[in-house]
């Protein structure tokens, strides 16, 4: 079901260039998996903390505030990952704190193979390889299913091992756009490895809501805060008590357990205190619910649903329009009835390059994207033979008519 027109007005209303391209007029925003929409409210934090010049740690009371809001941030990633016990860190990037992540898994772990999928983004995918062959691991690949674009937890325990030390899990895919299930996984894991280190790349998952670390017992979570209605320049992750019980850089004589290098920008951690805010407000606008975590889990149960009806249009058609099923010589990256689909369809049409199509839909005021068989997507589209596909990415400020818009632009396409 979606928002009512009513909320979907006023969700909207909080996000800056919904509707429009600050360098080419109006647009419907289908590109959300290259990076999200941001917040109002980020764009003003940002801008204030952006002028202060104090930094924490000093005996002052603008140093004191700064930390205070640091302090409040890390609450609220802890809250919003419903994790327990463990270190919040911010860093450079998304991939960045993966590949710490991962390094230090790898060169700190009992002795053991590091497992992973073919679905993997390359970020952490690349880290493993990379740190599994310096650590003398072997780097085992579990081959996702190319029909439903996912990797399932029988797929993980029919290749985990009781020695394997390290695991890493794609949580949703940004070129499939599927879910896994991440606490199946996760558990298939420890029914064999109990002491594997497992760390999960939440990217492209983090925006649609449902981040539940309590239920998935994993060791390290990452996600990319331009991708979740912040903005880009820092990563966030958190780190179970075993993890970070391990080496890993830090500045000699800094408190225990300090991940941080060096001065971060308190408007990153700031930003994001907004960005769990929305989640807040959003919550109590579709649950009577009254404890913070409980709305965010309701914001991220309406956020699925009105995205899986907006995809459910898509790939169907709504009222006369016929859906990107029905279109001639149009193929879907993972079947066109999958549940696991998070707000995503990605799809090529045979005889057409992908960017043509792209290119048209930009000219229709309507922002895709070209994924192409490179380094970040090949291990998707070469199993399947193609060179590229048309990536369409929504997420929950989206509308049945942005949805409509698409599927008569398409029309015309394919004819």
């Amino acid at each position: 079901m979606t928002f009512s027109p009513e909320l979907l007005s006023e969700i909207r209303s909080r996000f800056a260039h919904v509707g429009t391209c600050p360098f080419t007029g109006p647009r419907i925003f289908f590109e959300n998996a290259g990076g999200a929409l941001t917040l109002n409210a980020v764009v003003e934090t940002s801008a204030l903390f952006a002028a202060i010049p104090d930094n924490q740690g000093r005996d002052n009371p603008a140093a004191k505030a700064l930390q205070e809001v640091i302090d409040g941030a890390r609450e609220d990633v802890t809250e919003f990952f419903n994790a327990e016990g463990g270190k919040v860190l911010f860093g450079e990037s998304g991939t960045e704190l993966l590949f710490r992540l991962i390094r230090d898994a790898c060169l700190g772990a009992r002795p053991g193979p590091v497992l992973g999928s073919t679905l993997e983004h390359p970020a952490s995918r690349s880290a493993a390889a990379r740190w599994s062959k310096q650590a003398g691991r072997e780097h085992v690949l579990i081959a996702h299913d190319d029909a439903t674009g996912t990797v399932s937890a029988e797929a993980y325990a029919a290749k985990v091992t009781k020695d394997t030390a390290v695991a890493t899990i794609l949580h949703t895919s940004p070129v499939t756009g599927m879910g896994m299930d991440l606490a199946a996984i996760a558990g298939a894991i420890r029914a064999t490895a109990p002491d594997a280190l497992i760390i999960v790349d939440g990217i492209q998952h983090a925006c649609h809501g449902g981040i539940d670390l309590k239920a998935a017992d994993v060791d390290g979570y990452v996600i990319s805060p331009y991708k979740v209605f912040s903005r880009h320049g820092y990563g966030i992750a958190w780190a179970s008590d075993r993890l970070t019980a391990l080496a890993h850089d830090a500045l000699i004589g800094a408190p225990e357990g300090q991940w941080e290098l060096g001065t971060r920008d308190t408007g990153a951690y700031a930003t994001f205190r907004e960005v769990v805010a929305y989640f807040d407000w959003l919550g109590g606008q579709v649950s009577d619910e009254t404890g913070r975590r409980a709305r965010i889990e309701a914001a991220g149960r309406a956020i699925h649903d009105h995205e899986a009806e907006l995809a459910h249009m898509m790939v169907h058609g709504v009222d006369n329009l016929a859906g990107l099923a029905s279109l001639p010589g149009v193929q879907i990256v993972g079947g066109p009835d999958n549940p696991a689909r998070e707000g995503l369809v990605s799809f090529w049409k045979e005889g057409v390059p992908s960017p043509q199509i792209v290119t048209a839909l930009n000219e229709a005021g309507i922002r895709t994207h070209t994924r192409k068989a490179d380094h970040y997507s090949g291990n998707v589209l070469e199993p399947l033979g193609q060179a590229d596909c048309i990536r369409v990415s929504m997420a929950h400020y989206n509308s049945p008519e942005e949805v409509r818009a698409f599927l008569t632009a398409m029309q015309q396409i394919a004819a």
